[in-house]
C-alpha cells in the first residue's frame, strides 16, 4: 500500500484564516525542533490533523517555511523602508528601527526564530536566495545610518561602526528567543527600554 507521501495531492485552495493558523503552528514546530528535524508528519501532529491531509495545503515542509519566512520579511522591510523614507535623524531612525524590530518580534516570534537558526543553511538553496539579499539590505540600512549618525556628529566619532551594528542587531533580535506575545511588556516599552540603554547608558551623570 502506498504511503500518504507517496500518493500527496496537488495542494487545494484553502481558507486565509486555516492556512495562517496552520503555518502558525508550522513556525513554532519549526522554531522549537528545527528545520531538519522537523517532519510534515510532526506538524500535522500538532495540527491535529492526519500528514496527507497537510500535503492537501502544502506541497511540501520548504514550502511552509518559505511562506512562514517571506512573510516575515515582507512585513519587516514595509515597517523599515517607511522608517527609512521619513528621512529622519540619524537617532530617531536608530530608534524607529528598534521599535519596528520589536513589534515583528511580537508579530512574528516563531519566524525570528527559524530565521536566526536556519537563514544561513536554508540561503544556500536557490528557492531561498531573498534571505541573503534581505540581509544584505538590512546591513545597508543599519550600516548607512551610523555611518550618517558619525559624520553629522550625532554619535560618538571613536565608534567602530560594524561592532556597533553587530551589537543594536543582537541584542535586539535575540529577545525572540525569551519574548512572549502579551506579556508584561508591549513592544514598544521594550524598544524604549533597550534604546534608553544602549543610546544613554545605565549609569547616573554626575
Amino acid at each position: 500500500m502506498p504511503t500518504a507521501k507517496n500518493t500527496k495531492a496537488t495542494p487545494a485552495p484553502t481558507s486565509p484564516d486555516r492556512r495562517r493558523e496552520l503555518l502558525s503552528i508550522a513556525a513554532e514546530v519549526f522554531a522549537d525542533q528545527g528545520y531538519n528535524a522537523t517532519t510534515v508528519r510532526r506538524i500535522a501532529d500538532r495540527a491535529g490533523m492526519l500528514a496527507g491531509s497537510l500535503y492537501y495545503h502544502f506541497d511540501s515542509k520548504e514550502s511552509m517555511v518559505d511562506e512562514i519566512l517571506a512573510t516575515f520579511l515582507d512585513e519587516l522591510w514595509a515597517g523599515y523602508d517607511a522608517v527609512l523614507a521619513a528621512h529622519l535623524g540619524p537617532r530617531e531612525t536608530i530608534e524607529a528601527l528598534v521599535t519596528e524590530s520589536f513589534r515583528e518580534i511580537d508579530r512574528h516570534r516563531a519566524a525570528v526564530a527559524i530565521y536566526q537558526k536556519e537563514a544561513r543553511h536554508l540561503a544556500t538553496q536557490p528557492r531561498f536566495g531573498y534571505l541573503t539579499d534581505s540581509q544584505r539590505k538590512f546591513e545597508k540600512a543599519w550600516l548607512g545610518t551610523l555611518e550618517r549618525g558619525v559624520t553629522e556628529g550625532v554619535f560618538r566619532g571613536d565608534l567602530d561602526i560594524r561592532l556597533t551594528y553587530r551589537f543594536l542587531r543582537d541584542t535586539v533580535w535575540v529577545a525572540a528567543s525569551w519574548y512572549r506575545p502579551q506579556g508584561r511588556h508591549s513592544p514598544e516599552e521594550i524598544a524604549r527600554q533597550y534604546l534608553s540603554m544602549v543610546l544613554d547608558g545605565i549609569t547616573l551623570r554626575a
